[in-house]
């Protein structure tokens, strides 16, 4: 097979992950798909090497958080959609520890694939909390200075008033040339 054979578009395996439980992670169907292998023989290798794939790499969707999953997200299978078992869902490590336990050549390089999104994904997310703190600075800079601008208008409409206000004539001091 041939590398271009291989490799699945970026926009389709990041269509595949989904935030599950605060985290990012990917549907045992769907690396199926992505790997080209039944489901049901992804589930008996992960099964097979189940110590390799502690809870926080992979765990079993609840039935709520499955009905929530297909009510929500219209890209899944009809298939899926009627399966009596819940699927298992991977994260990032467990998408890594997939690879030391399918050997196919597809598995290794989709593997990787889809690891280099996670990277992207992350270090996207990373730029954009910088973005967002650098962007709450402003607004608090913004908020100081629309508090300073309405006290320096607050003293303009002052001194505005006292001009319109004609002061009392005042008294001359010093020399007077009409009084001699």
């Amino acid at each position: 097979m041939k590398k271009e054979e291989l490799l699945v578009p970026e926009e389709i395996v990041i269509s595949k992950i989904y935030y599950i439980r605060k985290q990012k992670v990917m549907l045992d169907m769907d690396l199926a798909i992505l790997y080209q292998v039944e489901t049901r023989s992804l589930k008996q290798a992960v099964k097979r090497n189940i110590l390799r794939f502690p809870d926080d790499f992979m765990f079993q969707l609840t039935k709520q958080e499955w009905q929530e999953l297909i009510t929500i997200c219209d890209k899944l299978p009809q298939t899926a959609k009627y399966s009596p078992a819940t699927p298992f869902v991977f994260s990032e490590q467990g998408v890594a520890m997939m690879s030391s336990i399918l050997n196919s050549e597809r598995a290794i390089h989709v593997n990787i694939q889809i690891i280099r999104i996670f990277t992207k994904l992350r270090l996207m997310l990373t730029d954009n909390t910088e973005i967002r703190l650098e962007v709450e600075k402003i607004k608090n800079k913004l908020d100081n200075q629309d508090k300073n601008m309405e006290i320096v208008f607050r003293y303009l409409d002052e001194l505005l008033e006292k001009q319109e206000r004609p002061l009392p004539p005042r008294k001359r001091i010093g020399f007077k040339p009409d009084e001699l």
